[in-house]
């Protein structure tokens, strides 16, 4: 046990003081906030804009159509086809006469393709049209349309998780991307820090270093050293992140005008609604006290717990499979990739599986796929995330990481009676067939 540790300490210090892990550690932070915010900032200034020139018989689809920020309606004299573009129009929307129960097709001409997100919205905007029109034919004058759709916009969805005699507001959309947040970021690092495994193995077979070493260490201990000290590593890594994102997130709100910050403590401990005779909150404060009353709602210690739990048995699992491919690989990194397919398969297809089940979480293969160690770790992080007990029991979490705990005590006695033959071979092509014929040959 002493050895195993002496081999973890190494392990873990020679890829801490790297100068790749400290840049890559420090800077991740600020990437992903310079990516959230560089793909906010395209969001808005990437917006296409097309102006289109209306020809319509009917005379009513004028004062209905809306305008929006991306789409301006006009409806000029003296244009067709044949000079729309050189009148300053991108597109040249034809209707037909439009008549009652009969349906009707009209035509868009373009100078460039319009994307499926624009055409959709003139159609559904051309078909509200019509159906105003059609309610003020039946009667309704087109001020009293206006003020029932406008009225019409205030019903908003609580949801809320019952516990017993309690119940806790909860929200699916959050829920939604802390589950695909989670499940990315284990698939990602199940691939990283595995072929991190793969690699380190294969360095020391093919430079002769894993002779000197088995020499003092017996083999189980040496692969058991690497995939714990390595596994520090990843660990250290992500609890670095969560305290400099925490960090940043707190430094970024300090440096908001004081009334916004007021207005925020304000909503806050009146539950959204500013305090009697005073003004109507900023817009700024109103989103802000949304994001963090969203955010709220998620049970994060639960979250966080499950997270490093999964992520350790989802890569103590892996990882003893990577490290048994890298001692059977001599020169020809060919070698490796055929070897790894059977083990990069079964995480791709959990990655898919993690996908719907961030949108249904309680489907019977959800649930199976959440039991099984292959995929657990990606694909319980997005049903934990609905909420336990919810939409997972407490019995469903315990089976669950008992399942993950039985099948890493397989996979590395498994691969630890790999590792002590394939380490010490040298010059043979070994296959997956061999592998097997020396995990369960007798000892």
């Amino acid at each position: 046990m002493n050895k195993t540790w002496l081999i973890i300490q190494r392990e873990y210090s020679s890829r801490v003081k790297n100068k790749r892990f400290l840049i890559l550690t420090f800077l991740t932070p600020l990437l992903i906030v310079g990516l959230i915010a560089a793909s906010i900032y395209f969001s808005v200034s990437g917006v296409e804009y097309r102006k289109i020139a209306v020809i319509d018989p009917n005379g009513y689809i004028k004062t209905s159509l809306k305008n929006t920020n991306q789409i301006n309606f006009s409806f000029p004299t003296n244009i067709d086809t044949s000079n729309y573009i050189q009148k300053g129009y991108t597109d040249i929307l034809i209707l037909p006469q439009f008549e009652k129960g009969k349906k009707s097709d009209y035509i868009l001409r373009s100078q460039k393709s319009m994307g499926l997100m624009l055409q959709e919205s003139i159609s559904s905007r051309i078909n509200s049209a019509i159906e105003d029109q059609m309610l003020q034919d039946a009667g309704i004058q087109q001020n009293i349309l206006d003020s029932i759709h406008k009225a019409s916009q205030v019903a908003e969805l609580k949801a809320y998780e019952d516990k017993g005699s309690s119940s806790k507001e909860s929200n699916a959309g959050l829920a939604m991307g802390i589950g695909y947040a989670s499940g990315l970021l284990i698939y990602m690092t199940m691939f990283i820090y595995g072929a991190m495994v793969m690699r380190g193995v294969m360095e020391e077979k093919t430079n002769r270093i894993a002779e000197v070493i088995i020499s003092s260490v017996k083999p189980f201990e040496l692969m058991m050293g690497k995939i714990i000290g390595i596994g520090a590593v990843g660990l250290t890594q992500f609890l670095l992140w969560i305290i400099l994102i925490i960090g940043l997130t707190s430094a970024a709100a300090g440096f908001l005008p004081s009334d916004i910050q007021s207005q925020v403590e304000t909503l806050q401990q009146n539950n959204g609604q500013m305090a009697g005779g005073m003004m109507q909150a900023n817009e700024s404060a109103q989103r802000i006290y949304d994001f963090q009353h969203t955010m709220a709602t998620a049970n994060w210690p639960l979250i966080i717990f499950c997270f490093i739990f999964y992520f350790l048995g989802g890569y103590l699992f892996y990882a003893a499979l990577f490290a048994a491919v890298g001692s059977t690989v001599n020169e020809d990194p060919q070698d490796a990739q055929s070897l790894m397919f059977p083990i990069t398969m079964p995480l791709i297809f959990s990655y898919i599986i993690t996908n719907m089940v961030t949108q249904n979480p309680n489907t019977p293969i959800a649930f199976w796929a959440s039991m099984i160690p292959f995929s657990s770790p990606m694909v319980m992080m997005a049903r934990v995330a609905y909420g336990v007990p919810s939409a997972v029991t407490y019995w469903e979490l315990a089976l669950s990481m008992l399942c993950l705990v039985a099948g890493f005590i397989f996979t590395t006695w498994l691969s630890g009676r790999i590792y002590r033959t394939g380490i010490l071979l040298y010059g043979k092509k070994v296959t997956w067939k061999i592998m097997f014929k020396w995990a369960f040959k007798k000892a």
